[in-house]
């Protein structure tokens, strides 16, 4: 298409999506995406062409064809999922980081994205005021940071019974029992599968009514099996925005020589709110902690941080060593140690331009905001007939149900109704036996307004059947 002429440079690429960009989040968009599957692939999936392309004329193809496909995953009105709406200095510092193109897999490859992360990593552990001995690896979000977290625990457990995972690895180890809600957010099941464990080496506990595992039954589970011990804790139940006792299931840890996890994806980050401080207490009690940067500290995705006690275990862990990956005396932190790539983008750039960018009360801010909406909402639906809202609202989460059994069919009619609105996202879901309609109030320019909006929505389309 470009013969006879010259293409343009990489700077006119550069300059398109640098200016569509831009505009990008300040025009009104659909939230929910116009075009069917048929249509994308039609879009997408060409012939792979044989001559080079114009660049900028490829940036114009590829906003053509995605546009239609998107998901308002950024707009104030997106309440599907903890989903964070991607703060736009991060966003400026994530072009910056591809722009850059920093390998971060070890300090002599990207002195500043290996620095960048330091510093990261000891703000993170003063905002959520954990151990400050705590390692802390940039992962690419709570399943990966599940995964390392696990893995410093697989083998630090392992060890305490005497066995070297680095020279036996699983074959011929004790068997190793890992306690956790039944209702834990499904991630973490990956991460465990991912590990090499099975159905079982799981103690699911049956959860309470906020799906959260109560400490007597896992005091009773853990008294009644030997060897090694994981015990996993939630921080923000997903659906109920729970919390488990840490302060108790700490004391079980210690008891049997356990290892604490904290899945803290979102909750975590009450610990900056004086007023929510003690939702979490014991938490800093725990021997590891998942925690996810894009949901409520909104950076761009491909962030989640994977925080460990025992920087030692962390480092058994993750390390990839190798001779040609040197690492001189007078080096700065290595980030493959304590994370599982090699390869890798700068993840430090963003994470650190969204957190100096916010500072410590933005990110109070932020986080009461959220917390106040998800109140302002339930306080509005208390009441409404034949609508449940389901348990106390003590964070970001709201999860509405039929009141009567029998009516959960109008659980589908009432988020059918709101997004054909077209004024919010909201999905449907089963939890507990019951369909309910959970509403996440996580993005970054979710406020009261939002809030009153749409409890006005929800309503208004329930009192007409939906």
């Amino acid at each position: 298409m470009n013969a006879g002429r010259p293409l343009a440079g990489p700077a006119a690429a550069l300059r398109r999506a640098a200016g569509y960009g831009a505009a990008f989040r300040r025009r009104a968009r659909p939230l929910h995406p116009t075009a069917t599957l048929a249509q994308l692939r039609s879009a997408f999936c060409l012939p792979l062409p044989e001559a080079p392309a114009d660049g900028a004329a490829v940036i114009d193809a590829l906003i053509a064809a995605a546009e239609p496909g998107l998901v308002g995953t950024t707009d104030p009105n997106f309440f599907a999922w903890v989903i964070g709406g991607s703060d736009q200095v991060g966003v400026a510092a994530d072009w910056l980081t591809s722009i850059w193109g920093q390998n971060a897999g070890i300090y002599q490859s990207a002195p500043a994205a290996a620095v960048a992360e330091e510093a990261v990593a000891g703000w993170l552990l003063e905002l959520l005021d954990l151990p400050r001995e705590a390692s802390v690896g940039l992962v690419t979000g709570s399943t990966m940071a599940g995964f390392a977290c696990l893995a410093a625990a697989r083998g630090a457990v392992l060890a305490r019974s005497g066995h070297d995972f680095a020279a036996g690895g699983l074959q011929g180890a004790p068997k190793l029992h890992v306690f956790l809600s039944d209702d834990a957010h499904a991630s973490n099941f990956a991460a465990l599968r991912f590990l090499g464990f099975g159905g079982a080496n799981l103690v699911r506990i049956a959860p309470d009514a906020r799906g959260l595992m109560p400490a007597g039954a896992l005091a009773e589970a853990m008294a009644a099996r030997q060897g090694p011990k994981i015990v996993l804790a939630q921080a923000g139940h997903i659906n109920s925005g729970g919390f488990e006792d840490f302060v108790a299931i700490s004391a079980l840890a210690r008891e049997h020589g356990a290892w604490m996890h904290v899945d803290g994806a979102f909750g975590l980050w009450t610990r900056v709110l004086p007023e929510k401080t003690h939702l979490a207490t014991g938490a800093e009690l725990a021997d590891s902690w998942s925690v996810d940067g894009h949901k409520w500290l909104q950076i761009p995705y491909d962030s989640g941080f994977a925080i460990v006690r025992d920087a030692g275990a962390h480092r058994a862990a993750m390390d990839i060593t190798g001779g040609y990956l040197s690492h001189a005396p007078g080096d700065g932190r290595c980030p493959t140690e304590f994370s599982p790539e090699l390869s890798r983008r700068a993840r430090g750039f963003a994470a650190w331009a969204v957190l100096r960018s916010l500072g410590r009360q933005g990110v109070r801010e932020m986080v009461r905001r959220h917390c106040e909406a998800a109140s302002l909402v339930a306080a509005r639906l208390a009441g409404v007939p034949g609508l449940e809202v389901c348990g106390p609202v003590d964070l970001n989460q709201v999860v509405l149900a039929a009141a009567r059994p029998e009516a959960a069919a109008r659980i589908n009619r009432l988020a059918a109704a709101l997004n054909a609105e077209g004024r919010v996202f909201v999905r449907p879901a089963d939890w507990r036996g019951r369909r309910v309609l959970r509403l996440s109030l996580i993005n970054c320019k979710t406020g009261p307004a939002e809030a009153e909006a749409l409890a006005g929505s929800i309503r208004n389309a329930w009192s007409q059947g939906g």
